[in-house]
C-alpha cells in the first residue's frame, strides 16, 4: 500500500529532463468502447493501464467482450453483451459515462456503482436521455449512482435532447454506443456551452476512424447506425498528464522534453503549448517531441495567466499551482464545470493553496490567484489525481509540502511519484 503522506521533492537545480508518458486515458477508454463494440477483434496499442482504464475493461468483460493483453497492448474480442452483471466505475467519469449506453445494449440486468463522490457527479441527463431513447433505468428517481440498466439487447435510437454543460462525456458517452442502435441518434444540446469541446472532436475522429457516420453542427451530433471496424487503434501519449512535467520547467528554469508529442490531435493537453507560453516559456516542437524552456524560474521569473480554461478543464489544477509561483496574478475562468469532478476543484485548489499560506479566492466560475510566499504543511488530494500533480509542482519551489494520499494518481499515472522524483530530483 502506498504511504498516506508524500513528501514533494524540491528541486535544487533547473531541471533537465526527457519524460516519455503513457497513453492518454481518455482515448484508452474510448477505444475500448469503440473495440467492444466492434464487428471483429481490436489491437490497442500503447494504451494507458491505470485504475480508470482498467476499471473500463473489467466493466467490458463483465458485459461479455474478451479483453486480454499482448504484453502492453490490448487484444479485445467483441461477445454478445449480456447480463446479469454488476459494473463498478470507480471514479471515473469516462467509465460512468460511457458505460450506461453500452450496458442499456446487453441482454439482461447491469447494476452500475461506484465510489462514494461517484454518486454526488452529473449522471441525470444521461439517464433522462438513454430513457428517450428506448433504454429501461431504475435509479431509484435519483438521477444519479446506483442504478440498474434492464437491457433488451438492443436500442430503439433516435433523437433526444441534452443538456450537457456539466460534462462532454454526457454526449461522448452516447455517440460512442450510437452506430449500434437501431436508428443510430441525433443528440442536440441546449443549456450553457458545453465544456471540453476538444474531448467531444476526439469521440468524433475516433468514431469516424472506426467506420462510423457521423454529422456535426452546432451543438447537433447524428451518428448513423452501421457497423463499427475491428483492427488496430494507437494511443497517443497522454498530453494532459504532461502538464505537471512541463510545468517544472517553468518552475525551475530548465527544461522538459516530452516525446512522440503529436503534431495534430484532438487531445485537450496540446493547449500547453500556448498556455505555458503566455507564462514566459519557450515552447518548441520538433522531431525529439514538445520541449518547454524555462527562461527564468521561480521567484518571479515567469508571469500569471488569463485565461479561459472551460475546453481544457483538467488542466487548471496544475495551473494554479503554477500561478501560485508565478510573479503576477492570474485569472481562471470559464470552469464552474470543475465543481462536478472528482472533487470540487475549485473549492479544493482555494482551500489547499490558501492553507499553505496563498491567496486564491474563489470565482462564479473561476479562480483568481495573486502569488505570495508558500510554506510547507499538508496537501490534501480529496481522492483527485490532479490534485496530487499540483501539489507535486508547489513542492518544487516550497519545503516541507506532504502529499495526502498520494495512491490517488493511479488513476491515471500509476508511477507518476517515481517519474516525478527522477525528473525534479535526480540522482
Amino acid at each position: 500500500m502506498p504511504s498516506p503522506h508524500w513528501s514533494a521533492p524540491v528541486a535544487h537545480a533547473p531541471v533537465d529532463a526527457v519524460v516519455p508518458l503513457p497513453g492518454s486515458k481518455s482515448m484508452t477508454n474510448r477505444a475500448l468502447i469503440l473495440a467492444a463494440l466492434a464487428d471483429g477483434p481490436s489491437t490497442i496499442t500503447r494504451p494507458l493501464h491505470s485504475r480508470d482504464t482498467e476499471l473500463m475493461a473489467d466493466a467490458l468483460r463483465a458485459l461479455g467482450a474478451g479483453i486480454g493483453e499482448d504484453f502492453a497492448d490490448w487484444q479485445v474480442l467483441p461477445g454478445e453483451l449480456a447480463g446479469p452483471a454488476r459494473v463498478d466505475v470507480g471514479l471515473a467519469g469516462t467509465v460512468m459515462r460511457f458505460l450506461p449506453p453500452v450496458a442499456a445494449l446487453a441482454s439482461g440486468e447491469v447494476a452500475v456503482d461506484g465510489d462514494p463522490r461517484a454518486r454526488e457527479r452529473p449522471m441525470g441527463p444521461i439517464i433522462t436521455a438513454l430513457r428517450a431513447l428506448g433504454a429501461d433505468i431504475d435509479d431509484g428517481g435519483r438521477g444519479a449512482l446506483p442504478f440498474t440498466v434492464r437491457g433488451t439487447g438492443a436500442v430503439n435510437g433516435g433523437q433526444v435532447v441534452i443538456d450537457a454543460s456539466g460534462s462532454s462525456q454526457l454526449v461522448s458517452g452516447l455517440l460512442l454506443a450510437a452506430p449500434r442502435f437501431e436508428k443510430g441518434v441525433e443528440v442536440r444540446h441546449e443549456g450553457p456551452p458545453v465544456p471540453s469541446a476538444p474531448h467531444l472532436a476526439m469521440t468524433v475522429q475516433m468514431l469516424r476512424d472506426a467506420g462510423a457516420t457521423v454529422e456535426t453542427e452546432h451543438n447537433v451530433w447524428r451518428v448513423a447506425p452501421g457497423p463499427l471496424r475491428g483492427g488496430e487503434r494507437v494511443i497517443e501519449p497522454d498530453l494532459s498528464n504532461a502538464a505537471q512535467f512541463l510545468g517544472a520547467a517553468l518552475v525551475t528554469g530548465g527544461r522538459v522534453t516530452v516525446p512522440d508529442w503529436p503534431s495534430e490531435t484532438t487531445q485537450p493537453g496540446d493547449a500547453l503549448r500556448e498556455l505555458l507560453a503566455q507564462m514566459g516559456a519557450e515552447v518548441t516542437h520538433g522531431a525529439d517531441g514538445l520541449t518547454v524552456r524555462g527562461t527564468g524560474g521561480f521567484p518571479g521569473g515567469f508571469q500569471g495567466l488569463d485565461a479561459d480554461l472551460h475546453e481544457v478543464g483538467e488542466l487548471t489544477p496544475v495551473l494554479a499551482a503554477l500561478a501560485a509561483l508565478a510573479g503576477s496574478p492570474s485569472r481562471l475562468t470559464g470552469i464552474a464545470h470543475l465543481r462536478g469532478h472528482e472533487t470540487d476543484r475549485l473549492a479544493a485548489l482555494v482551500t489547499e493553496i490558501n492553507g499553505l499560506g496563498g491567496d486564491v479566492r474563489e470565482l462564479p466560475d473561476g479562480l483568481e490567484i495573486n502569488p505570495r510566499p508558500l510554506r510547507g504543511g499538508v496537501f490534501r488530494t480529496y481522492d483527485d489525481h490532479r490534485m496530487v500533480m499540483a501539489a507535486a509542482v508547489l513542492g518544487l519551489a516550497v519545503p516541507g509540502i506532504e502529499v495526502e494520499n498520494p495512491g490517488t494518481v493511479g488513476k491515471t499515472l500509476p508511477n507518476f511519484t517515481e517519474l516525478w522524483a527522477s525528473t525534479a530530483a535526480p540522482a
